[in-house]
């Protein structure tokens, strides 16, 4: 069935952190006729648990904090009228007491990468993450809670795919979303954007010297021993969304 012309069309992108959810976020804002949210919930997960994160007050001070009025915002139009409203989601701000609600006025796609190139990314920008940090444990329940009330297995896309054919990518990705793919979506400009999160001059150094994805990943990082029991506690979870995804973790990223 056609989806009527005055309807907007959300895509809900789950993922953790260091995931290239930034480059997949510049991707879809670089099609022209869709709008991009970074992280809608994270000034209300800072305030809500009070954690220790880079820049948090200035976070809490420069973006809403309200559960309510951004999952309202969540399941709303686009902001400038825009056919398609991107939502670039970390799962660890999902906490209990955050109505999930909205997720079904989205399509819902679940973003993986291998827990060491997670790991390795992230303790370059915030030292000792734990498994609560990086998101996998959370990634699995909501895709669970998704399947369930859609009656199917939502779709599961792997970053290091991506990276090594962008354009069958995210041609697959359109085509199973239901959004026509154009080739705008390979590049984008340099820099900032208008719609980066204020946490941006943080984490966003390396995709805002990015024109588009990244030529594909080497080897795994060799990490120090406590970061490997970190990656071991998370690849259960991330074999299991692989798996999700239609690919064999025998022959996933290595």
């Amino acid at each position: 069935m056609a989806r009527p012309s005055n309807e907007t069309r959300r895509i809900a992108m789950w993922s953790g952190p260091r995931n290239l959810s930034t480059a997949m976020m510049y991707a879809f804002a670089a099609r022209g006729d869709c709008a991009a949210w970074d992280e809608p919930f994270y000034a209300a997960y800072l305030k809500a648990t009070g954690i220790d994160h880079p820049m948090r007050d200035e976070i809490i001070r420069a973006h809403d904090a309200d559960p309510e009025s951004v999952a309202a915002a969540c399941r709303g139009p686009s902001p400038g009228g825009e056919p398609f409203f991107y939502q670039k989601h970390m799962t660890v701000h999902m906490i209990e007491g955050i109505d999930r609600s909205f997720m079904r006025d989205c399509v819902n796609v679940f973003l993986i990468r291998h827990p060491a190139r997670v790991v390795a990314s992230y303790a370059q920008k915030r030292e000792g993450p734990t498994l609560a940090d990086i998101g996998f444990v959370q990634q699995a329940a909501l895709f669970d809670e998704v399947a369930d009330w859609l009656g199917r297995a939502p779709t599961v896309i792997d970053s290091h795919e991506i990276r090594a054919n962008p354009e069958a990518s995210l041609k697959a990705l359109c085509a199973a979303i239901e959004v026509p793919f154009t080739d705008r979506m390979l590049s984008w400009p340099a820099g900032p954007k208008p719609f980066d999160g204020v946490w941006a001059s943080h984490w966003y150094n390396a995709v805002h010297a990015s024109t588009g994805f990244g030529a594909p990943e080497g080897p795994l990082p060799d990490l120090p021993e406590d970061y490997r029991r970190l990656i071991d506690q998370a690849m259960p979870y991330y074999e299991r969304m692989l798996r999700e995804s239609g690919r064999d973790p025998a022959a996933g990223d290595r």
